[in-house]
């Protein structure tokens, strides 16, 4: 594991309990922490990643006073369970403690580089820098207790499970989409209706696609996207199902081989047209025609 979130805290009044439980998966490391909060205690935190702070449990309940200006008045929010803050990489944090008692809470530390690759640049980065203090949102809150108690398990699931819990909570916290596929320009009725002839005219010979594309007038990569986009099938295998059919009309002719059909149609041999034919058929050439003549 090369990720660590290096995060650095300096507590007054807090006191440890149970240890700490945690789990790493691919761009996530949760913590889960239990402590004992005595009246008026206090952190100061600021971490090198980006992190989600939930309340899990409170027996106290009691409230809260996040600021992130050590000079700045604290305005105390309620602590009950699945109260969450969002905390921005590099931003200090300074906290306050009323009546809480009993807490036990779950941090989520985000890697951003393998959560960015994951999400194949989907993720808005400028959302990153907005902090979200004592916050509720009860799909994240279900998540965020679902990997809590992965952390936990002392029998713990297989890393996918918690490795798409982290993910969707992470894709939900910062609202990541689907990206819509970009839709493929098609090809203009008459240069498909061209193209398309001149497949039909000329398929049991090599068709280059450099003559598709000058026939369309344009490049052979937007050619040969444009045509799929129409057709539902690139241009070479447009062309085979035409050499196919010629080869099914060649067949239904009277004392015609197998071989001087795959020779007529452009195969190197009938084992080489007995693969191609099929591949798009379905069944072999010799099959084919015993079924036309049942």
């Amino acid at each position: 594991m090369t990720f660590h979130p290096q995060m650095k805290s300096k507590v007054e009044g807090v006191s440890i309990v149970d240890g700490l439980h945690w789990r790493a998966w691919n761009g996530v490391i949760a913590d889960v922490w239990s402590v004992i909060c005595a009246e008026g205690a206090s952190g100061q935190y600021v971490s090198k990643a980006p992190r989600l702070f939930v309340v899990l449990d409170n027996d106290g309940v009691g409230r809260f006073a996040i600021r992130q200006s050590e000079h700045q008045q604290p305005t105390p929010k309620s602590a009950a369970p699945y109260r969450m803050s969002y905390i921005p990489a590099g931003m200090p944090i300074w906290s306050e403690a009323e009546n809480t008692g009993f807490l036990r809470h779950l941090d989520l530390h985000f890697d951003i580089e393998a959560l960015s690759r994951r999400f194949a640049g989907q993720l808005d980065i400028e959302k990153l820098s907005v902090p979200r203090l004592m916050f509720s949102d009860e799909r994240i809150a279900r998540l965020a207790g679902l990997i809590a108690a992965e952390c936990l398990n002392d029998d713990p699931l297989h890393d996918l499970y918690g490795d798409g819990l982290a993910a969707a909570l992470f894709a939900d916290l910062f609202k990541i989409g689907q990206k819509p596929e970009r839709k493929r320009s098609q090809l203009s009725p008459r240069q498909l209706r061209r193209t398309i002839d001149f497949i039909e005219a000329n398929c049991l010979r090599s068709i280059r696609l450099r003559e598709l594309a000058q026939l369309a007038g344009l490049s052979e990569t937007y050619f040969s996207h444009a045509f799929k986009a129409s057709t539902g099938m690139p241009p070479h295998q447009w062309q085979m199902h035409a050499r196919i059919r010629k080869a099914c009309e060649l067949m239904n002719r009277n004392s015609v081989s197998l071989t001087w059909v795959a020779s007529a149609t452009g195969f190197s041999d009938q084992a080489h047209f007995t693969r191609v034919f099929k591949r798009f058929v379905g069944t072999t050439p010799a099959a084919w025609l015993r079924a036309q003549s049942s």
